[in-house]
């Protein structure tokens, strides 16, 4: 399944908690509700943005009473200001084969993945990771995470080769939830993108590809071999075939940013030869999945 070993999962996250310093997610485009943090919340709170004020109930904490305002009427009002609160992220990775199927292709899933999760905690959010394959899902401890032992914890997810079933993972009201996918499946994609929209949460897709499916160059005899279901398939392969084949793919991710769009997530295609930063800036950008 997952190829890379612990010590180069390490160095990826060494190198993602570099790009989190330069490309942050867009947590300043949504009001947030949760624990003490960092960002600006809905509510009212103790920072030092003024939001607004009002009169004085007793049991109020005296020392919010506006006491410059008292000296000019003679009574007594409150200092509001803006909450601070810790954002929440729920950030689901597919673990179908597909997304390993080439190295190229995995290095780029799992570089994503890395970036999210330090993207997350140097905002100081609430994380929570999932891996899933069609309908089964895992929760990930964050320490699991960091240490790069989860792909242990999700080798023994049985074979699906249905598309995620993101309705079954218990995102929480309110967070952004990030889809890491490469969304190669024969599914609607209004139905499979809606749980990430719901419940006032913001969702972001980031999608990895691969030249070999994005611009192949085939020509000829192949013996083509199903990621998902190791089931071999014999194909000539001449330009009419190849030209519907790119005419399909094409239509494919048109139709899924179609359906993003329409539910107001961020769907950005990540190439997996291109630098990084490059390649997540190429739509992650300005699709408003990240943020410099």
């Amino acid at each position: 399944m997952i190829a890379a070993d612990t010590p180069s999962l390490l160095a990826i996250h060494a190198r993602a908690r570099a790009w989190a310093g330069v490309m942050r997610l867009p947590f300043r485009q949504q009001r947030w509700r949760g624990q003490s943090g960092e960002q600006m919340g809905t509510g009212t709170g103790s920072s030092l943005d003024f939001q607004d004020h009002r009169a004085y109930f007793p049991g109020d904490d005296p020392r919010q009473i506006n006491w410059q305002a008292y000296a000019r009427t003679g009574n007594y009002s409150m200092k509001l200001y803006r909450e601070e609160v810790r954002p929440l992220v729920d950030l689901i990775l597919d673990v179908s084969a597909s997304m390993f199927a080439f190295p190229d292709k995995e290095q780029r899933a799992l570089e994503l993945f890395a970036y999210a999760v330090e993207a997350s905690l140097q905002t100081g959010a609430t994380l929570r990771c999932f891996a899933i394959r069609g309908q089964t899902h895992r929760h990930i401890e964050n320490d699991a995470v960091l240490s790069a032992r989860w792909p242990q914890e999700v080798e023994n997810l049985p074979a699906d080769d249905s598309a995620p079933a993101l309705h079954h993972v218990p995102v929480r009201a309110g967070a952004m939830r990030i889809l890491i996918s490469d969304l190669l499946f024969p599914a609607d994609p209004d139905p499979m993108l809606l749980p990430l929209s719901t419940r006032s949460g913001r969702g972001i897709v980031f999608a990895p590809f691969s030249t070999e499916e994005c611009d192949p160059r085939w020509d000829g005899n192949y013996d083509f071999i199903d990621a998902e279901t190791t089931r071999a398939h014999e194909h000539r392969i001449d330009p009419e075939l190849l030209t519907r084949y790119e005419d399909a793919y094409r239509r494919h991710f048109t139709l899924w940013k179609s359906a993003a769009q329409k539910h107001g997530i961020a769907l950005a295609r990540v190439s997996s030869t291109a630098d990084f930063q490059k390649a997540l800036q190429a739509e992650a950008l300005p699709a408003g999945a990240v943020e410099m």
